[in-house]
């Protein structure tokens, strides 16, 4: 008998193979079949137990050692080679072109459904074409992979052929490809063990014949977000093409005629249907019998009672699909029934009662209706477009980023373009693409301010940002905003926020916040949909304002709260109707036409003062703010300041603490409105001290000078 030298590690089975540390021993051509074999057999059970039920037993570089092992086994006995061989993964020359491969039954595809009444108008077709309610059925629901569909043959439990979906009939032969693909086992389990795995998840094994010759399934071949960043970083050092998205790169790589690409590019793969008839009932038994005979299926599959049940899981899968390690973009639902799916029959090209239920988009086509400019807190100038209102994640959104002014150069963008709106995780929306071919003509093209939007002063370049030249525009105009939140008493619209709505765009002075939607802020890092209705539903009910609060919360220079309510008490006495709600034109009429004059003859109100107030409301910036205020529905509530009610009239208030029930704000508009008068220091002239929870030193002061102190509850049963 004629013998060989091999190389065989005595250290470690499981170690890495090297000539360190080896020996020759001599193992015959019988000894080396069944070493082989044995390798195989370990090998495709590891496969198993680590693509299939996520349990490795052994690491990675454990296998390793196994397969480099019979790697020199078969290149000493090259005639012991097989097809199924896991050494055959990554094998054979690269290919002229792809041989056609036709399909046994048709691959078919989806039709899509985007919303519940989509998906409810569906299960009424089928029940129209089946001319019965359906009422009993249930659905079966799987992740929608974004890969490409696959089909795999199998003969005597050996993989013979894989191919593409192409035009449903025939597709390109694609075997050499997927051999590298990991999660495709080679071989399948045997008919024993298949039978131990359907018992195990409890069904029975004599329901179905195992012993078919030939067998069919389908699936999906995708690459994960880690390896498609990985090889698009890759691809982009070497001046390669980049892939657009994991779907085109998985296409992509099982297309390459060199199975060596393919290999690289460390693809996966799940089966979700037997085309073979086994005996299977419904399509959750399918996927039992995939994992049986050793195919990786998707763990997150599973069957649903009802339509509430599927809309249960895709909501779900909407939310969490970040969680993921690959892409999907919505959840197959199918009759599990196979005899119903079977007899709803074909619609097109796709099975009547399966339907792929999308996602919201992340990428979406609207208008560019205008491109507004905001500065940021470091004087900074940023470009946004408004867009005309498109839904997008499941979001109403009205605005998107630019970036910088290089980006609309870049994009060609003009207004009234339409465009791609892309969105993806938390990150704002962005315009992505112009569609010139949609052009009327209309368009307007963007002209960069020469002068900051703010307070007019020149805008500078530094690099590809442009700011304003007054190095104390930014933080002014922040602290304006600062001011008149606080003044209209929007709670939840704190500092923090405000400064993250200046930086994005999304606001350029205080009425912009008026203006607000949902869609604009859920889509925000560390916002959402609950925190946005919140601070959306708190603007609303913010818009009604007392007049003497609104003059405060201009800020206008030298203008604090007692000189609002003095200024307020003016236009009061003006207006002639007093049936009439105040509209803010009315206010700056009014206060257009005092002069200086005329307002020093307000108590308290000296020539510093007066020429503020004159040059603001004649202020032609100021105007226009004033006219937008009105516009987005700012609304002035008229005072009562002519009472008659003695426990208020003429008596002076100090505020201390925190009340409950009613802000500070409030609190001071409820006394005035009774004909009381707030200060803001405790005196031997003070009539009462309101105190709240966590009182300060005022508390104090009010005891050692006998001022009469009300609780919360006290001062409130003097409101009744």
């Amino acid at each position: 008998m004629k013998l060989r030298l091999f190389a065989f590690s005595e250290i470690n089975l499981f170690s890495r193979s090297s000539t360190t540390g080896n020996k020759l021993i001599y193992m015959d051509k019988n000894d080396a079949k069944e070493r082989i074999g044995q390798l195989k057999k370990t090998i495709n059970r590891h496969r198993y137990l680590y693509h299939v039920l996520d349990k490795p037993e052994i690491s990675d570089a454990a296998l390793d050692s196994l397969k480099k092992e019979l790697f020199d086994l078969e290149q000493q006995f090259p005639d012991l080679v097989t097809s199924d061989s896991p050494t055959q993964r990554v094998g054979g020359q690269p290919l002229k072109k792809f041989l056609k491969a036709p399909h046994e039954k048709p691959m078919l595809s989806f039709n899509d459904a985007f919303s519940e009444k989509d998906m409810e108008d569906w299960v009424t077709r089928v029940e129209n074409f089946l001319n019965k309610k359906l009422t009993d059925e249930t659905y079966y629901c799987e992740l929608k992979i974004d890969g490409l569909a696959i089909e795999l043959v199998y003969e005597n439990g050996i993989f013979l052929q894989g191919s593409t979906r192409g035009d449903g009939l025939t597709g390109e032969d694609i075997t050499q490809n997927l051999k590298t693909v990991e999660a495709i086992p080679l071989n399948l389990l045997e008919i024993d063990e298949v039978r131990k795995n359907l018992e195990k998840s409890g069904l029975n094994p004599s329901q179905y014949d195992l012993s078919k010759r030939r067998l069919v399934v389908r699936g999906e071949v995708f690459i994960n977000k880690k390896e498609f960043e990985k090889t698009n970083k890759e691809n982009e050092r070497r001046g390669e093409k980049i892939f657009a998205n994991p779907r085109n790169m998985a296409a992509g790589s099982v297309r390459q005629l060199d199975p060596k690409i393919t290999a690289a590019r460390k693809l996966d793969s799940f089966q979700y249907a037997i085309v073979t008839d086994l005996g299977q009932k419904n399509h959750e038994e399918e996927h039992e019998l995939l994992k049986a005979f050793g195919f990786k299926t998707n763990p997150n599959n599973k069957p649903a009672k009802s339509l509430e049940d599927v809309f249960e899981f895709r909501n779900y899968w909407e939310n969490h699909r970040e969680k993921l390690s690959y892409e999907i973009d919505g959840v197959v639902v199918i009759f599990n029934n196979n005899k119903t799916f079977g007899d709803a029959g074909i619609i097109g090209k796709a099975p009547r009662a399966a339907i792929a239920y999308k996602f919201s988009a992340k990428e979406t086509a609207t208008i560019v209706e205008d491109i507004i400019v905001g500065v940021g807190r470091t004087g900074a100038l940023t470009p946004v477009a408004t867009l005309k209102p498109v839904s997008l994640t499941g979001i109403t959104i009205t605005h998107a980023t630019l970036h910088n002014f290089d980006q609309i150069k870049r994009l060609g963008l003009k207004i009234g373009d339409t465009v791609i709106v892309s969105r993806a995780g938390d990150v704002i929306p962005q315009v992505i693409k112009v569609l010139t071919e949609l052009r009327t003509g209309k368009e307007k093209a963007f002209k960069m301010p020469s002068k900051c939007p703010v307070d007019g002063s020149k805008v500078t370049q530094d690099g590809v940002i442009y700011r304003c030249s007054n190095p104390n525009c930014g933080a002014r105009n922040r602290e304006n905003l600062y001011h008149f939140v606080y003044a209209f008493d929007i709670i939840g619209l704190g500092p923090k926020i405000i400064d993250r709505f200046l930086d994005e765009g999304l606001i350029r002075d205080a009425s912009d916040i008026f203006g607000l939607k949902e869609g604009d802020i859920a889509v925000l890092e560390r916002f959402g949909e609950k925190s946005a209705q919140n601070i959306v539903s708190e603007i609303k009910q913010k818009k009604k304002i007392a007049l003497s609060r609104f003059i405060q919360s201009l800020g206008i220079l030298h203008i604090g709260e007692e000189t609002a309510q003095l200024l307020a008490k003016q236009v009061i006495t003006k207006i002639k109707n007093q049936n009439e709600k105040i509209k803010i034109n009315d206010v700056l009429k009014i206060l257009q036409k005092l002069s200086l004059d005329d307002l020093q003859e307000i108590p308290d109100i000296g020539p510093k003062v007066a020429q503020s107030i004159y040059d603001w409301f004649r202020n032609e910036r100021n105007i226009r703010f004033l006219e937008k205020l009105q516009l987005v529905g700012v609304e002035i509530e008229r005072p009562p300041f002519h009472v008659s009610r003695s426990t208020f009239q003429g008596k002076t208030f100090v505020l201390t603490g925190t009340l409950e029930s009613l802000s500070r704000n409030k609190t001071k508009e409820k006394i005035r409105a009774l004909g009381g008068d707030v200060s803001e220091s405790v005196s031997k002239k003070t009539d009462y001290l309101v105190a709240g929870s966590e009182p300060g030193s005022k508390f104090d002061k009010a005891e050692k000078l006998g001022v009469k102190i009300l609780n919360e509850k006290e001062f409130l049963s003097l409101l009744d």
